[in-house]
């Protein structure tokens, strides 16, 4: 199985300090953050990871190299313009070939992945295209994302159900992006057109989780993270 880390985002909430850094570069208890996913995977035993770029891409190149220090081999996908989480993705997917793949977005933090390594993801994706993790909604944005139903997972516009957030990590089959666009696009929205067909799948996640999206959240994980 492969995985692919979105990294290719500006992190505006984070200037100043992204200015000068990639967003995944940004440090938590003095270690990038994108560090901690790449470690994670290999300790679930994914060591084939496709990672993309666009603002300040060459710093990613230079601070994480070809992967084999980790354990891991990494390629890139470099963008000369962001093209938003569905766009990435598609342009990346010769990388990562014809199978379902693991994607988490490269400015959340977690203390560690689901634990997907016995599941049989063909089986999983077997009538859906897309498996999703969903969290409970944090303080910023309390009106959620989606709701989960029976294993599915469903646009809140369509569904009176209590909703949770996405996290940023989900289980993709490739034909997901047959006939989408080779320009930027969201994911988003892509994955809701998929709901109304029952064909993304989802469970909850109950580890830490946090989108470290301002300097205040990154300042309130340091502290965690320090005790």
């Amino acid at each position: 199985m492969k995985a692919m880390i979105l990294a290719a985002g500006r992190g505006e909430r984070l200037r100043p300090l992204t200015d000068s850094v990639p967003k995944p570069l940004i440090c938590v208890a003095e270690r990038p953050l994108i560090i901690y996913h790449i470690e994670r995977l290999v300790e679930m035993g994914i060591r084939d990871i496709v990672i993309n770029h666009a603002w300040l891409g060459h710093k990613l190149v230079e601070a994480l190299g070809d992967g084999r220090r980790f354990g891991a081999s990494i390629q890139y996908s470099a963008e000369l313009c962001a093209l938003e989480t569905g766009g990435g993705i598609k342009q990346a997917l010769p990388l990562l070939g014809e199978e379902p793949f693991f994607v988490i977005n490269g400015d959340v933090f977690i203390d560690e992945l689901p634990d997907f390594r016995y599941l049989d993801l063909n089986a999983l994706l077997k009538d859906t295209l897309a498996h999703l993790w969903l969290v409970d909604n944090p303080s910023q944005h309390p009106q959620g994302d989606f709701s989960l139903k029976n294993g599915l997972v469903y646009n809140t516009c369509f569904a009176d159900e209590v909703t949770l957030t996405f996290s940023g990590m989900g289980i993709y089959h490739p034909s997901l992006f047959d006939g989408a666009p080779d320009t930027v696009f969201s994911l988003g929205p892509l994955l809701r057109n998929k709901m109304e067909f029952g064909l993304v799948s989802g469970e909850y996640f109950a580890g830490f989780w946090c989108d470290v999206g301002t300097i205040e959240r990154l300042e309130q994980l340091e502290k965690r993270q320090q005790g």
